[in-house]
Formats: C-alpha cells, structure tokens, sequence
C-alpha cells in the first residue's frame, strides 16, 4: 500500500508537533514529522534502535550527547542506539523531517 501524509492518520506530539507514520513493524519504523518554530523533543535515547534523520524542509538542530549540530534540508543524520539525542527547530519556518528506525523504536525509549 503506498502511503504519504495525504493519505495516513497524523498523531500530535510535543508542542503541536505532528507524525505521519508511513511504515512499521518490528525490524523499521519510518514516519515523516513536522515542528513548528520554537519546538524541541525531550532528550532520550533508544536501548536498541538505531535512527536516521532525513530533514525534507527547513534545518534541525540535534544534540548528540554533548554535541550541537545543525543539519539542513537534503541532509541526514546517523544516531546509533544508545546515544543521547533530541531535535529543536529554532527557526521561525517549520520544519519536516523522516525519521528511520532500526528496529522499531516502540517501548524503546528513554527520556532523560
């Protein structure tokens, strides 16, 4: 089945942060998601998946353990299981963004 964020039921997250989950099971998980300005995740980190972070519009800010970094748009970023990471929009655009991960991060995360 072919799935997009026109055709897939959203879920809201954070501070009106919102995911279209595009695939699942329990080996990937990917979902496209979008942050409004002024928007930041918790800091976590998963015990066993891995992730990939595509950003399609906009550029994200990551902290990655004690590392800032930004990734702009047609960029991606590699967060290996057990890392610290969050993600903040500090611009005044959203952005959009896949996430990919390996496997699936359901039950597998940490807050901090």
């Amino acid at each position: 089945m072919k799935k997009s964020a026109t055709n897939t039921t959203p879920y809201t997250w954070g501070s009106n942060c919102k995911g279209w989950p595009l695939a699942e099971d329990t080996s990937l998980r990917v979902i496209e998601e979008e942050m409004p300005p002024n928007t930041a995740e918790q800091l976590h980190y998963h015990e066993k998946a891995a992730q990939v972070f595509y950003i399609l519009k906009g550029q994200a800010e990551f902290q990655l353990d004690e590392e800032t970094m930004l990734v702009a748009q047609g960029e991606s970023l590699h967060i290996a299981a057990g890392k610290k990471h969050r993600i903040s929009n500090k611009s005044n655009q959203n952005i959009r963004f896949l996430v990919i991960s390996s496997p699936t991060t359901n039950g597998d995360r940490v807050n901090l």
